[in-house]
């Protein structure tokens, strides 16, 4: 395993939750990768949940779907937009996952008949994970480990046990601690207080783990003598003490941890061998662009879960990344599509210049996405829809199209007689699921003279994932002479990856999600279609 030459940063929170823990191990990761490190990046989430593939996106936010088709936290989803990599299973760990590991191997006799405890056999389980993740790649130099939740935390402890072990085992060198807080300011008696910072770190220190550096989340300002104070009180050096000031773009954190000269300090710590200095030009110019947008255009983003908006965060941030290709500013309206169902189409869509159908599960709310997308296709206004979002443009052609009036998905009317989207477990021979559903990467062949093959302008691509039902290839020509064009299929299967409209200026929706795979730098061709057409749409 060759653990002596394992290089590991922990990245905790303390005082409260959403500090941003995920966005400055992203913006570490990047400032390492670009002194020619390879990183890799892992969460560990207390929660007792397998994974969030189960759970509410109210509760949860998205659902980040891997290549290798795991379902993980979206914080990921930050991990591989920031540091630009892609990573796999072995990125995210849950309470429920060490647990299940643990007592299914009691189950089998593993342990000989030993009582099992947190200490050793969930800690030893967490290590484990930990040396697997740095090996998932075969070339990790550094591996950044954010512990989800707060300091204090009764469901965290293991994890915090662990890499307590860990820095034991791996030795001082090997290891680096990084503590984020929350330094709050008073505006009455304009002051910023330290005192939640140094409790902070005394409840982490008092479970055997010393920071070596400490971020300090504010909205203001933070003087030298406040990180003095800081760096006193909690045992660290002066330069160790790193303010995380609010910013408006997220990539400007990765400039102030670098100006603070963050990434030194983990470089020397870890006696790491790069470059001497992230070139971060290419960040600075995206920074510069975005700063000096002028024009803005308006989308409509029609789901059920609107109401909370990272439950749709990589569609959210695919569409920033395609407008900044246009040095558009890309304005998001939040349609309710439940809501929809008793309202006038024309009245809600009248502001906006295109229409996006993300994702989803359940009956709930599918009607107003039918609704949106039949004003869309009949008003020639820009479309895109995304999984779910290509199934119901198909179940609404049917409808009022091709006149087969109780066309549906088994998903929602099991009885229906015109099953346009069915689970097709037959189809399904020959490729890889995780569960019943067809999760992470799948090639898609995409069909010369298309709007997809202009677009993407390669004959075969990958995409990512997450759903169970398929087009019944049964009604395909039908649909084809009723003017819709197959543009992509998957080659192994034949599954319908990718459907488009002829006659319309953008209509266009795919059964994988596009979103996962968009970079602040590299927008998805989709995207970068669909706010093209929209800046057009007259």
């Amino acid at each position: 395993m060759m653990k002596n030459k394992m290089k590991f940063i922990f990245v905790t929170g303390g005082v409260v939750s959403s500090l941003g823990k995920g966005i400055s191990a992203a913006s570490i990761g990047r400032l390492l990768k670009r002194r020619g490190l390879n990183i890799f990046s892992m969460k560990l989430d207390p929660y007792l949940n397998i994974d969030p593939g189960t759970m509410s996106p109210y509760q949860h936010g998205e659902v980040f779907v891997t290549k290798d088709g795991a379902e993980t936290d979206l914080d990921l989803g930050h991990y591989e937009r920031i540091i630009n990599t892609s990573l796999t299973k072995e990125s995210s760990v849950t309470s429920g996952k060490v647990y299940t590991t643990v007592l299914d191997k009691e189950r089998k006799g593993e342990f000989l008949g030993a009582t099992i405890q947190i200490i050793p056999h969930i800690t030893n389980e967490i290590k484990r994970r930990l040396y697997d993740g740095f090996n998932a790649k075969g070339d990790t130099d550094v591996c950044i480990v954010e512990i989800g939740g707060t300091v204090g935390d009764i469901e965290s402890l293991p994890f915090f046990e662990a890499i307590r072990q860990l820095r034991r085992e791996l030795g001082y060198e090997n290891t680096f601690f990084m503590h984020n807080t929350l330094v709050p300011y008073l505006k009455t008696s304009g002051e910023i207080k330290t005192k939640p910072t140094q409790h902070s770190v005394k409840e982490l220190t008092a479970l055997g783990i010393q920071p070596d550096a400490i971020l300090l989340r504010t909205e203001v300002d933070i003087d030298k003598s406040s990180k003095k104070k800081v760096a006193l009180f909690c045992n660290v050096n002066d330069e160790a003490v790193i303010s995380v000031k609010d910013v408006d773009i997220i990539y400007e954190v990765a400039l102030n941890l670098q100006k603070q000269h963050l990434d030194d300090l983990i470089v020397d710590h870890l006696k790491l061998n790069c470059k001497s200095y992230a070139d971060m030009s290419d960040w600075q110019a995206l920074i510069k662009k975005i700063k000096n947008i002028k024009k803005e255009v308006t989308v409509a983003l029609v789901g059920k879960y609107v109401k909370l908006h990272d439950a749709y965060l990589s569609v959210m941030e695919s569409l920033k990344y395609a407008g900044y290709v246009y040095d558009t500013k890309v304005n998001i309206k939040w349609v309710d599509s439940e809501k929809l169902e008793s309202e006038d189409p024309k009245e809600v869509f009248k502001d906006v210049k295109g229409i996006i159908v993300p994702g989803g599960f359940g009956t709930r709310g599918t009607e107003g996405k039918k609704m949106a997308i039949k004003y869309a296709r009949e008003n020639n206004i820009p479309f895109l829809g995304l999984c779910l979002g290509m199934q119901l443009s198909l179940i609404e052609i049917a409808q009022d199209v091709l006149g087969l009036k109780d066309a549906n998905s088994t998903e929602f009317n099991p009885d229906t007689t015109n099953k346009i989207i069915d689970y097709l477990p037959d189809q399904y021979k020959g490729i890889k699921l995780g569960g019943t559903m067809r999760l992470g990467e799948y090639e898609c062949k995409i069909l010369p003279n298309t709007k997809a093959h202009d677009l993407y302008k390669q004959d075969l691509i990958k995409e990512r994932h997450r759903h169970r039902y398929e087009f019944n290839n049964e009604f395909k020509s039908l649909f084809e002479k009723n003017g819709v064009i197959f543009s992509g299929v998957n080659p192994q299967t034949n599954l319908c990856e990718l459907i488009e409209l002829k006659n319309h200026p953008f209509f266009v929706a795919c059964q994988y999600h596009p979103e996962f795979q968009s970079r602040p730098l590299l927008p998805h061709p989709l995207f970068v279609g669909f706010i093209g057409a929209t800046i057009n749409n007259k």
